[in-house]
Order: structure tokens, then C-alpha cells, then sequence
């Protein structure tokens, strides 16, 4: 059904789409590229939040060069949308081009859409396609696709250990366990996600500033930090750059005026304070995600905690896939990665390794459940 050079052009829109990697949420990435007469005339990628997408950027661009895209082909990784949001229909602009053929990697999975697209350019007497690269696109994608089809964001919980599976000394030290170059891919998947949780022991333990630093980003993620009984300290400098990300704590039920009076305080710094309780009066974790995805559009979680709420993150199946890094070394007597529990080997989860690649001299694994 496609060819090689269809590939091809599929292959540079894919391109075009990892550049909006940390730029677009919460919209997909999305990659455009648009051929005429065996030539690119036009590239495009989803901009910030508000700005053009990646069909409008590569007609642009078409625009600038001085041509048309009369009769072209026009490859793109999304379903191009029909609906008016923050910015018109892509379609109509893709329908006033008149190119011959659009073809998409994959439909899109946002119920406004979800077809329609394709329709209305089918009705325009413009060819369609779509499947081309689809598994590509779709990686590129997972937050934003579970978003529209679970109602829950894709969540990621990272963790760097040594080789026995030890993520600190007894005493707590963590620093450094890992290289210098798996930090720095650690901060590449930071800024994927639209918000970093962690938990308020590793703020009173660490006082991470929990940001992204070592790769260049315009968009810094929300930073949340699950702390039952609002123990964070006022000084933690994870509450410091309020102005550049957002800053929300999530605590159970606050039932006297201490407490009262401190998430008054920490909202005039302009932190978000939200009562979220289970009824063994802790945060109710699952709760939490089903609001970060429908109340904030929220479509990566990228999870960086201890212990203790690892597991509780894992016993309350809220994690997508794990970001494991090993370093190659031995800590025996030590902290490990979560205070998972099991009494019969039944109860497991079960992980697919995705991915593994070697950052610098540790090991990184992906993997995703079963």
C-alpha cells in the first residue's frame, strides 16, 4: 500500500514531530511534511500550547517559499483536526491548499476527531490514507492517546539504582549513583512530561529543585509533591521559580488551623494547595491522576520519589512504565527501589522491556506492563 519513499517522507515528519517533544503538551507532537514533483516544499511541527500546528507551519512554510502546495502530497503523523480549539480546523487550511493525498501515521484518538478529519478531506475530493508509520507515531504520542482513550495520563516513574537494586546508603545518600550522562537523559524525560511528582520525604531529604536543567527546553513541568499532612518545608527549593512552572501540593484532609493557616501561606506564594484524601487519609493516588488528565490536561507524569511512595504508586497500579537506570556497581545493605511487598508470587506485576541502551557506562531499561 505504501512505498519506500512514502516511507521516507513519513520517516522526516516523524522527524518534524520529535522536535515538538517538549513543546506542544498538552497537544500531541505532530510532524508534517508536504511533497510536490519528488521534493520537500514544506516542513512543520506542533508549537507551544496556542501557537500553530504542524499542518499550518509546513503551509507556511510552503508560503514562505514561494510555492504551493497545489497538488502535493501532504504526510502527516496525526489525523489533521476539524474542530476549532485554540486554533481553527486544520483542515480547512489543508482543504483551501488543494493538495492531491494526505496521508496519516494514525487516526486521532480525541473523541472531537476521531475520523472526522479524514472525512471532511475525503469530501473535499483530496485522497486519504492513514497507517503509514502508525507504531512510530503512536510512541511518540502515549500521554496524549491515554489521555483521550483511559481518561488517565501516561505515567513514568524513573529510578536510578545500583546493579543489586539499591537506591541509596542506609543513611539515606543517593547522590551521585548514576553517571553524569544518564542524569542528563534523566532530564530529557523530565522535560517530556507536563508535571514531575515526587514525595515530601524526598523534599525534606533531597530539596531537590526537581526542574529541568540539562537539556534546553522553552517549558519548564509542573512540579507536584504528594505530602499527606503538609510537612513541606516553606523554605524547599522546589517552591522556589514559581513564575517559570507551577508548583501544586496534594495533601489529605487539613483539619486544624495550623494546617489551615500554613496552605494559606503557601497559597500566597503562589503554590496550589488540594485537599485529595482516601480513606486511610492519605492521598488517594488514583484520584489524583484522573484529575491531573480531565480537570488539567495533563498528558505525561514523570514520576521521581523514594521508597515509600514508589510502592504505594505501584501497589495501586498507577504506573505505565518504569525508567530504570543501574549503575554498575554494588551498594549490599541499602535502600531499595520500592516497599513492594507480596505474599505469594500471584500478587506480581509483570514489565516488558522496551527498550535498553547504554547512557554513558550505566544501563538504562524501559519497560512497560504486561
Amino acid at each position: 500500500m505504501y512505498s519506500a519513499v512514502d516511507h521516507q517522507w513519513m520517516g522526516e515528519a516523524i522527524d518534524q514531530a520529535h522536535k515538538a517533544l517538549y513543546l506542544a503538551n498538552p497537544n500531541p507532537r505532530v510532524g508534517c511534511v508536504i511533497v510536490k514533483d519528488g521534493q520537500v516544499i514544506g516542513r512543520g511541527f506542533t508549537q507551544q500550547v496556542g501557537g500553530p500546528h504542524a499542518e499550518i507551519q509546513a503551509l507556511s512554510d510552503v508560503k514562505a517559499s514561494g510555492k504551493d502546495a497545489v497538488g502535493s502530497i501532504v504526510y502527516v503523523t496525526l489525523e489533521p483536526c476539524n474542530h476549532t480549539g485554540r486554533t481553527p480546523p486544520c483542515v480547512d487550511a489543508l482543504i483551501a491548499a488543494r493538495p492531491a493525498k494526505v496521508i496519516a501515521a494514525m487516526s486521532d484518538p480525541n473523541p472531537l476527531v476521531c475520523g472526522k478529519g479524514l472525512e471532511r478531506l475525503k469530501a473535499a475530493g483530496i485522497e486519504v490514507q492513514c497507517g503509514l508509520m502508525e507504531v512510530e507515531a503512536t510512541a511518540l504520542n502515549r500521554g496524549f492517546i491515554s489521555r483521550m482513550t483511559r481518561g488517565l495520563p501516561w505515567v513514568r516513574m524513573k529510578i536510578a539504582a545500583s546493579l543489586d537494586g539499591k537506591t541509596a546508603l542506609p543513611n539515606g545518600q543517593s547522590q551521585w549513583i548514576t553517571g553524569p550522562l544518564a542524569r542528563a537523559d534523566g532530564h530529557h524525560w523530565r522535560a517530556q512530561a507536563c508535571a514531575i511528582v515526587t514525595g515530601v520525604g524526598t523534599v525534606k531529604e533531597d530539596d531537590p529543585l526537581l526542574n529541568v536543567r540539562e537539556v534546553q527546553t522553552q517549558r519548564q513541568p509542573w512540579k507536584i509533591i504528594i505530602d499527606s499532612k503538609l510537612e513541606t518545608p516553606l523554605t524547599a527549593q522546589i517552591l522556589k521559580h514559581i513564575d517559570q512552572s507551577g508548583v501544586i501540593i496534594v495533601c489529605a484532609k487539613i483539619a486544624h488551623s495550623e494546617l489551615q493557616e500554613k496552605a494559606r501561606t503557601l497559597q500566597a506564594m503562589g503554590v496550589e494547595v488540594i485537599e485529595m484524601p482516601n480513606p486511610s487519609g492519605k492521598v488517594d493516588l488514583p484520584e489524583l491522576f484522573s484529575y491531573l488528565a480531565k480537570d488539567r490536561q495533563m498528558n505525561e507524569i514523570h514520576i521521581e520519589s523514594g521508597f515509600k511512595l514508589n510502592g504505594s504508586m505501584l501497589r495501586e497500579h498507577c504506573v505505565d512504565e518504569l525508567l530504570l537506570y543501574y549503575a554498575p556497581f554494588m551498594i549490599g545493605v541499602g535502600i531499595g527501589m520500592a516497599n513492594v511487598d507480596l505474599a505469594t508470587l500471584s500478587e506480581r506485576q509483570d514489565w516488558q522491556i522496551i527498550d535498553q541502551s547504554l547512557i554513558g557506562a550505566d544501563l538504562r531499561l524501559r519497560l512497560i506492563k504486561n
